[in-house]
C-alpha cells in the first residue's frame, strides 16, 4: 500500500513531467540539468502513475530507466543518483521488457 506522501511525491513528479516534456530528446537546447530532469521524469512516469493508482511496480525497471539516462544523454547524472540509492534487494533483472520503455 502506498503512502499519501508517495502519492503527493508522485503526483509532483507527473507534473513536473508535463512541465518539462519540451525538452525531451537528444538534440534539445537547453542546459544540460533541465534536461536531464526532463528524462528522469519521463523515464518514471509509468512508475509515478503507478503509484498515484496505489499499485506496485518493478523497481528493477525504473532502476534501468534512470541509469539509461546517462547512455541517451551522454551524462553520469543517472549513474548519480543511483548511487545515493541502497535498495533493500540486491539482485534485479538485467533486462527491461519488450516496449516498456520508449524516448521520444
Amino acid at each position: 500500500m502506498q503512502t499519501d506522501q508517495t502519492k503527493l511525491l508522485a503526483l509532483a513528479l507527473i507534473e513536473i513531467r508535463t512541465l518539462l516534456a519540451e525538452y525531451l530528446g537528444n538534440d534539445v537546447d537547453a542546459p544540460m540539468s533541465v534536461r536531464v530532469a526532463a528524462h528522469m521524469a519521463y523515464a518514471l512516469h509509468n512508475e509515478t502513475e503507478a503509484a498515484c493508482s496505489n499499485a506496485d511496480f518493478r523497481i528493477d525497471y525504473a532502476i534501468q530507466k534512470i541509469a539509461a539516462i546517462d547512455q541517451i544523454l551522454r551524462s553520469k547524472d543517472g549513474a548519480a543518483l543511483l548511487s545515493r540509492f541502497t535498495p533493500k534487494r540486491k539482485s534485479f533483472r538485467k533486462t527491461l521488457p519488450p516496449n516498456d520503455y520508449f524516448w521520444p
